[in-house]
């Protein structure tokens, strides 16, 4: 059983950038990287996800940073992405984990980027049920 795609959620560090980097905004690697997946998102056939703009993930040494998330799903936190290069391999790790029931993609079915770049796997909140 999986879970409905527009429930996943890509984040996109946009203040990300590499040691000496533009202090623009919007010239910082990150912020291209959200624009191209903004982009990407939108064409016919690209996985149902929403994609949002977050100020920091606190990877600032691995830049650039994405997290995807779901109800009940495994979050993960990928790093050292490409802004010009990474957005095919992003959208095929995302088809990826949209078909999973709890986000957990199989370590040799994650795209190579995937594989290497993890910087954290961060497991479902759960809700205790109060008698």
């Amino acid at each position: 059983m999986t879970s409905t795609p527009a429930e996943i959620c890509l984040h996109v560090c946009v203040t990300c950038r590499e040691a000496g980097g533009p202090d623009d905004k919007a010239l910082r690697p990150g912020a291209i990287l959200h624009r191209a997946l903004t982009e990407a998102l939108a064409q016919l056939g690209a996985p149902e996800v929403r994609v949002e703009a977050v100020e920091c993930l606190s990877v600032c040494k691995r830049p650039c940073t994405i997290a995807v998330s779901g109800p009940g799903r495994w979050t993960y936190i990928y790093g050292d992405l490409n802004a010009e290069t990474s957005v095919e391999t992003i959208l095929d790790g995302l088809r990826r984990y949209a078909a999973t029931s709890d986000g957990l993609v199989p370590w040799r079915e994650r795209p190579e980027a995937f594989r290497k770049g993890v910087v954290a796997r961060i497991p479902p909140f759960k809700t205790s049920s109060a008698a």
